[in-house]
């Protein structure tokens, strides 16, 4: 895992990032020669439902269009790669890893005109007011996220995320129990710590009835995080 700093990992040539070191406060957004409405989008869903390859999806359709883009992923997030945000089935995009919303805010750029956020879920609940800050300044801000936690319960901060979002899409995986259409993660794990990141070795995608919610042993730390 990265050092957790507020120091950014190596800028990307896919997208634009502003260069390391000491950050000043936030810029003062404004709408710039922006042609584009500002719009938030949100992605949610269940683990393995393409969350992320959607994302993805959008990002590449942008560059297409020529449009300045920076993507970002929160730090704690370094399952496949550590500065690139890569679906579960190994489909990538070039990313900064941030420690906190404030962070990332601090990081676009006056000519960004696409803002790209992954695993939403994992920053702190000011990436609500940031998203809705780019969008006011004419930035097309896409986020992608799970919806609900290991227990099946709302996964802060998506709910909000949602309630501000020009455009939500709740996207499905496969029950890997029977097949149905799965909005769901179950945790694989009983015993393992509240703050799990991990792929198919920890979660399995379930449909409503194949879904069993159930608490975890609690970390060493004492934690009383969800995740």
């Amino acid at each position: 895992m990265a050092e957790d700093s507020d120091r950014d990992e190596p800028p990307s040539a896919m997208v634009t990032v502003e260069a390391d070191g000491e950050l000043g406060p936030a810029p003062s957004l404004s709408m710039g020669s922006f042609s584009m409405e500002g719009r938030v989008e949100v992605i949610v869903g269940s683990m393995f439902s393409g969350k992320t390859e959607e994302l993805i999806r959008r990002v590449k359709r942008a560059l297409f269009a020529r449009q300045t883009i920076q993507a970002f992923k929160p730090r704690i997030d370094n399952r496949y790669d550590a500065t690139r945000i890569v679906s579960h089935g190994e489909i990538a995009i070039d990313a900064v890893a941030v420690a906190t919303s404030e962070s990332l805010l601090k990081r676009v750029q006056e000519s960004t005109q696409v803002v790209a956020v992954d695993e939403a879920q994992f920053f702190d609940r000011g990436i609500v007011d940031v998203a809705d800050r780019l969008a006011n300044s004419g930035r097309r801000v896409i986020l992608a996220g799970l919806d609900q936690d290991y227990m099946g319960r709302p996964f802060p901060p998506m709910p909000e995320l949602m309630a501000i979002a020009e455009d939500v899409m709740k996207v499905r995986a496969v029950c890997s129990v029977c097949g149905a259409d799965a909005s769901r993660s179950q945790r694989l794990l009983p015993d393992a710590g509240t703050v799990l990141v991990g792929g198919a070795d920890k979660y399995e995608a379930r449909c409503r009835r194949c879904f069993r919610a159930r608490d975890v042993l609690p970390s060493p730390d004492g934690s009383d995080e969800t995740t």
